[in-house]
């Protein structure tokens, strides 16, 4: 069942619009109402409800319409299965990727053995619609089994070292930020001592206020001798200017200092 072109009948608002919400919601890990407030600095005026119904309405038109235009896949095959566990329960992930890295197809099964490798190599030829060059997976015995009833013409290549491009897919990464953590409150400690705890290093107290530099809190001439040195009948252009005498002491490497 195909998935219909997307018709924007009826709607009021534009199509950029209506696929740019889309588009952020299933791209970045926002929900609706941060959708909604980042449309809204924009200018835009449109609720989380209406941007609910359109993923709903569009997502889908949108994801086969990418999935069209992704680039042909490889012609080299890497095939693994790793180890997964989901209620509890002990599953296998088999996973396909091209010799350039791109995931291919993906199944989970609870078994590996030949009927499981055969049920994930049909479901990956009907997908891609055709056969690899080259086939590359690790030494179990199930893949050599789906092999010969499935792809007899296409080279397969069983090694521990070969399928690194396979093994390398199913690397954990750490997890993105979703943006709804919560930072730790001043006082409080950490997930992960040392790594979200600043080092602040307290200011030293301001000295104690003085009237001239140099005279100690407590010592400072009182306010009137201030007035009176500057008072207003004061005029220094008028007065005559205080002559200042300076000694000056010079120190011969033969002699006794002399003034």
């Amino acid at each position: 069942m195909g998935v219909e072109a997307p018709s924007y009948r009826g709607f009021r608002f534009p199509v950029e619009i209506i696929s740019h919400c889309v588009w952020l919601y299933h791209r970045f890990p926002l929900s609706l109402r941060e959708v909604e407030e980042l449309m809204l600095a924009r200018g835009v005026v449109v609720s989380h409800e209406t941007i609910r119904a359109w993923s709903m309405k569009f997502g889908a038109a949108y994801a086969a319409g990418l999935r069209r235009r992704r680039p042909t896949a490889g012609d080299k095959w890497h095939l693994d299965e790793v180890f997964i566990t989901i209620n509890g329960r002990r599953q296998y992930l088999w996973r396909a990727v091209d010799q350039d890295g791109n995931v291919l197809d993906i199944l989970v099964q609870s078994r590996r053995n030949a009927k499981a490798a055969k049920r994930f190599l049909a479901k990956l030829m009907k997908k891609q619609q055709r056969v690899p060059r080259v086939l590359v997976t690790d030494k179990l015995r199930s893949y050599a089994a789906a092999h010969r009833d499935l792809m007899p013409s296409t080279e397969h290549r069983q090694s521990k070292y070969l399928n690194n491009r396979a093994e390398n897919s199913h690397q954990t990464h750490p997890p993105a930020r979703t943006g709804h953590e919560r930072l730790p409150l001043p006082g409080s400690s950490p997930a992960v001592p040392g790594l979200l705890q600043p080092d602040i290093t307290p200011l030293p107290a301001p000295p104690p206020p003085a009237v001239r530099r140099g005279v100690p809190h407590g010592d400072a001439p009182p306010l009137h001798d201030l007035e009176r040195d500057h008072r207003p009948d004061r005029n220094p252009l008028t007065e005559a200017p205080q002559r200042v005498h300076h000694t000056l002491t010079c120190h011969r490497p033969d002699q006794r200092p002399i003034s």
